[in-house]
């Protein structure tokens, strides 16, 4: 097992009727940026619960973060928090709105330009230059709410970056499983994919001798396998609702990761589509990911076997049949939670997006990828032209 340190500062508040804590978690005198997206938090209740528990807080509200938060809409926002000294930033969302809260936390007190902190990747890790924030959960899958990573799109520059540090952990989070009754299916489904690859961006490497972790990974891949279908078709089912929330938490929430190699290839080449294509984020790691594998198969057929035995019981007469299957099987519950598995499923525009990815990554000097490092731009242009 590698060295790790685990750290995780964000109180995780769960279940029915928590929202009614936010005036207990807000430290008193706070002046509060509450922070949202488009309208379904008006439709859902989720609004009238949040500014209820709010009352006695001085709150400035600022709406509209994109489903791929623009780092031009969020410096509007750092502008208000500025303008009226704001010390307390509430996240009501998804994944989206809470990496675009992430952002402004980091960029309010930032010396410099704010888009180097996008750039340049950049660590936050001290406390005293971040806006401390909480979040109301709306939308289960990126594990945002409690994890300190967030990716931001630029709009002017169709570039979608990550960055992070120890400092941008949610101070608290609010997550009620009866949020997700409301959601569109897609959404839904999408964020069971999408903390699906989270799962396996940190377990389909290759074979380690940490074994606890490796467990507790098949656990959250074999419950979202045996939830996901039911739960999208059924969001008011309690007791699905409430795995799948808490499954999307565990899938990111660093944990699984810790002493473990970790590969997140699957996802740099897919926030390229999304920043290209508007396509779901967790779309492009559908279309991605079962094609990474592929390419990357001599490096990653023992652990593709493990995962195929354990979470899809394949069987065959050698390691290579039974990774195999595991890709197939993979591809397979990606179509059965109404996922399109090939790039030109969802724009006709495909046949330069490899040289554009890969001019992209030679650009950034991302020229080796992987848990090995091992995926060199002519591979990342196999995967994608593999993905057409």
């Amino acid at each position: 097992m590698l060295n790790f340190e685990l750290y995780n500062a964000t109180n995780y508040v769960f279940g029915k009727g928590q929202t009614a804590k936010v005036s207990e978690l807000i430290p008193k005198n706070s002046k509060v940026l509450l922070a949202y997206g488009g309208g379904s938090i008006f439709k859902n209740g989720v609004y009238d619960q949040v500014k209820t528990a709010l009352s006695g807080f001085e709150v400035v509200e600022f709406g509209g973060i994109e489903s791929n938060p623009r780092y031009e809409t969020l410096m509007k926002a750092v502008a208000i928090i500025r303008e009226q000294n704001i010390n307390f930033i509430l996240a009501v969302g998804g994944g989206s709105v809470i990496d675009g809260v992430k952002f402004l936390s980091a960029a309010v007190k930032f010396e410099g330009n704010p888009m180097d902190i996008l750039h340049k990747r950049l660590l936050i890790k001290d406390v005293s230059q971040v806006i401390p924030f909480g979040t109301v959960l709306t939308l289960p899958a990126t594990g945002s709410e409690m994890n300190s990573g967030a990716v931001i799109t630029i709009n002017e520059t169709h570039e979608k970056l990550a960055f992070g540090g120890s400092a941008l952990f949610p101070q608290f989070s609010i997550c009620d499983p009866m949020v997700i009754t409301s959601l569109p299916k897609r959404q839904i489904q999408n964020g069971i994919v999408d903390a699906y690859t989270h799962v396996l961006e940190q377990y389909l490497t290759y074979p380690h001798d940490a074994i606890l972790q490796d467990r507790i990974a098949e656990g959250i891949l074999q419950t979202l396998v045996e939830i996901g279908p039911g739960v999208a078709d059924n969001p008011a089912d309690y007791k699905l609702a409430s795995n799948y929330m808490w499954s999307c938490t565990m899938a990111l929430n660093g944990l699984i990761q810790k002493g473990v190699p970790t590969d997140w290839a699957t996802h740099m080449i897919g926030h390229e589509l999304t920043a290209l294509y508007e396509i779901d984020h967790a779309r492009t790691l559908a279309i991605i990911g079962p094609n990474l594998y592929k390419v990357l198969f001599e490096t990653k057929k023992e652990k593709l076997a493990q995962y195929g035995e354990r979470i899809f019981q394949v069987t065959g007469n050698s390691i290579e049949e039974k990774a195999e299957k595991a890709i197939e099987q993979t591809v397979a519950f990606f179509h059965k939670m109404g996922m399109q598995t090939t790039l030109s499923e969802y724009t006709p525009d495909f046949a330069k997006t490899a040289d554009f990815i890969v001019n992209r990554f030679e650009e950034r000097g991302w020229k080796a990828l992987g848990e090995k490092q091992n995926i060199t731009t002519e591979k990342v242009r196999e995967i994608v032209e593999m993905s057409y």
